[in-house]
C-alpha cells in the first residue's frame, strides 16, 4: 500500500495504475536497480520441534512444507518530488533523512520472501521463515505480519555471532536493525530503490560463518528450501552453499529463482559465481523468467533453455520458465507442460512471481500433474496483479479460486505454437487449451474446464494457517 509522509517532504500517497513497475523510465542522473532486499538483526525467533540434526528425516515426515531462507525486509512506499541524487553520499543522506521520522505504520509492508510465504501460506502450506528482523518497530512489525499470516519465524543468528550483538546505543547498532527498502516514486511514475544495503560492498550478513542448529533442524523438517537471488545482497555464498549443502544432505528439496541478480553473480566475484552453478546444478527446481533463462544458458528458445539446465543439472527436476502475461512452461526429462495466463486487469506486478513459487511448490508437493501445477501458479500470479502491492496484498485464496472459476485463459495460441512447433522433441507435450481435449501434431491438449474441476474441490476445502481452520 503506497505511503504518505509528512507533506513539507512529499507529495500525496500514490496509487499504482496499470503502468506502475511495468515500464520504468529512468530519470537523469539516477541509476534504477531491482529491488534489494536484504535485513539484518538480532534475536527474533520462533522455535520449532527440536529433533536430531542428523536423522536424515524423510519427506513424508516432514512437518513443515516450505522454508524460504533469508530476503526479509519492509517495504515502504513514498511518493517523493524528485528520485535521490546520483551522489551515493548525498544518496545515502537522503535515505537517513528518511529514516529519521518513521513514516505510518498502515503504509508499511513486508516484503522479499514475506511474498512468498504468505502466498503459500493462503494456500494452505505449512511455512516458516528462516532470517533476522531487528528488535525495534520495524522488526516487530515484520515478525507480527508473519505470525498473523501463520508462518514460522527461526533465527539465523549462532553462537559464534554473540559479540556481533550489540547495544542499540552503539554506533554500530544500525547493521543489526531490519532492513528497510524504501520504494520511491516520483511524479512521473518513474520508480528508484534505496537501502542501506546499497552503501556496503558486503552481504548484510557477512559476518555469519555457519548455520544456527535451530536453522538446521528448520531446514531438516522442511520439504521444500526456497532461496533467490537477492539472499546474496543479505549472506556469504558460502552460507547460501552451506544452507544448500544440508538440505541436500537431509533430503529437502531446494527450489532456486536467481531472478535479476543472476546476471551479476555470473560474473561477480569467483565466489559468488561458484554457489550461482552451484545452485543452478543442485536445486530440485529451477525458476526462471525467459530472459534470465537466456542470460544464464546461452540459449534464447525458452524450451531449449529449459533442457540445458536439465542437462548441466545434477539433482534438477522441474525447470519452470515464466513468459509474463502469456504463461509458463515447465520442463521435466520426460515432458513439457504449457499453459497460457489468465487475462485479468493488472494493476500491479509487484509479488507476482513470488506468489507463482509458491503456487509452483503447492503443485510439487501435492505431486500433482505438470500442467494442473502451472495452472494454479498462473492464477496466483494473476490474482496478484490484481492488488496493488505485494506482502499482505498477495494472491488470497478466494481471489486465486474466482480466476480459475472464470476460466478466462488466454488465447494467444499462435505464440505458443509457434514456440512448440520449434521444438519436435521426444517428450510429451501437453498444452492447457480453453477447448476439449485432443491432439495436435505432437501436441496433447488438455481442456482447461477438465483442470479447473481438479482444483477447485482441492482449493474450496477449509486451508488451515496455523492450528486454526478458516
Amino acid at each position: 500500500m503506497p505511503l504518505s509522509v509528512p507533506p513539507e517532504t512529499l507529495t500525496s500517497p500514490i496509487f499504482h495504475g496499470p503502468s506502475s513497475f511495468l515500464s520504468i523510465s529512468k530519470p537523469p542522473c539516477f541509476t534504477l536497480r531491482p529491488l534489494n532486499r536484504a535485513f539484518a538483526c538480532k534475536s527474533l525467533e520462533i522455535a520449532v520441534p527440536t529433533l536430531s540434526l542428523h536423522s536424515n528425516v524423510p519427506p513424508n515426515s516432514k512437518h513443515v512444507d516450505v522454508a524460504t531462507l533469508s530476503n526479509l525486509c519492509v517495504d515502504i512506499v513514498l511518493n517523493v518530488p524528485q528520485l535521490p541524487p546520483p551522489s551515493p553520499v548525498q544518496r545515502k543522506a537522503f535515505m537517513d533523512s528518511l529514516a529519521q521520522s518513521p513514516p505510518d505504520k498502515k503504509y508499511w509492508e513486508a516484503g522479499g520472501n514475506c511474498n512468498m510465504a504468505i502466498a503459500a501460506a493462503r494456500l494452505g502450506l505449512n511455512c516458516i521463515s528462516i532470517g533476522h528482523v531487528g528488535n525495534e518497530i520495524y522488526g516487530k512489525f515484520l515478525s507480527d505480519v508473519l505470525h498473523d499470516e501463520g508462518i514460522g519465524l527461526v533465527g539465523i543468528l549462532t553462537n559464534d555471532n554473540s559479540n556481533n550483538i550489540i547495544d542499540s546505543s552503539s554506533s554500530g547498532s544500525a547493521s543489526y536493525d531490519t532492513l528497510l527498502c524504501w520504494v520511491l516514486v516520483d511524479p512521473l511514475q518513474r520508480h528508484g530503490f534505496c537501502s542501506r544495503a546499497d552503501f556496503s560492498k558486503e552481504p548484510a550478513f557477512h559476518w555469519m560463518s555457519k548455520l544456527s542448529s535451530e536453522v538446521k533442524i528448520a531446514i531438516e523438517n522442511s520439504k521444500v528450501l526456497f532461496c533467490n537471488g537477492y539472499g546474496f545482497d543479505e549472506l556469504s555464498p558460502g552460507a547460501i552453499l552451506s544452507a544448500m549443502e544440508y538440505a541436500v544432505e537431509v533430503g529437502t528439496s531446494i527450489f532456486f529463482d536467481p531472478g535479476p541478480r543472476g546476471k551479476e553473480l555470473s560474473t561477480g566475484s569467483p565466489d559468488e559465481q561458484r554457489a550461482l552453478n552451484q545452485l543452478l546444478r543442485m536445486s530440485d527446481v529451477l525458476l526462471l523468467t525467459s530472459d534470465e533463462a537466456e542470460s544464464l544458458a546461452g540459449i534464447e528458445d525458452p524450451i531449449l533453455a529449459g533442457q540445458e539446465f536439465l542437462k548441466r543439472g545434477i539433482r534438477t527436476k522441474w525447470v519452470i520458465v515464466k513468459m509474463g502475461s502469456k504463461g509458463s512452461i515447465l520442463i521435466t526429462a520426460s515432458n513439457i507442460a504449457c499453459a497460457p495466463g489468465f487475462k485479468v486487469n493488472v494493476i500491479d506486478t509487484v509479488g507476482c512471481g513470488d506468489s507463482f513459487v509458491a503456487a509452483i511448490a503447492y503443485g510439487f508437493i501435492h505431486n500433482m500433474p505438470l500442467v494442473n501445477t502451472l495452472a494454479i501458479a498462473n492464477a496466483v500470479g494473476a490474482a496478484t496483479a490484481m492488488g496493488c502491492g505485494a506482502g499482505r496484498n498477495v494472491a488470497t485464496l478466494e481471489k486465486v479460486v474466482d480466476i480459475l472459476r472464470s476460466s478466462n485463459l488466454g488465447e494467444d495460441d499462435e505464440f505458443w505454437f509457434d514456440i512448440l512447433e520449434k521444438n519436435v522433441v521426444s517428450q510429451e507435450i501437453t498444452y492447457l487449451s480453453i477447448v476439449m481435449n485432443g491432439n495436435r501434431n505432437h501436441l496433447n491438449l488438455v481442456s482447461f474446464d477438465n483442470v479447473a474441476s481438479e482444483l477447485l474441490p482441492r482449493l474450496e476445502l477449509p486451508q488451515t494457517v496455523g492450528n486454526v481452520s478458516t
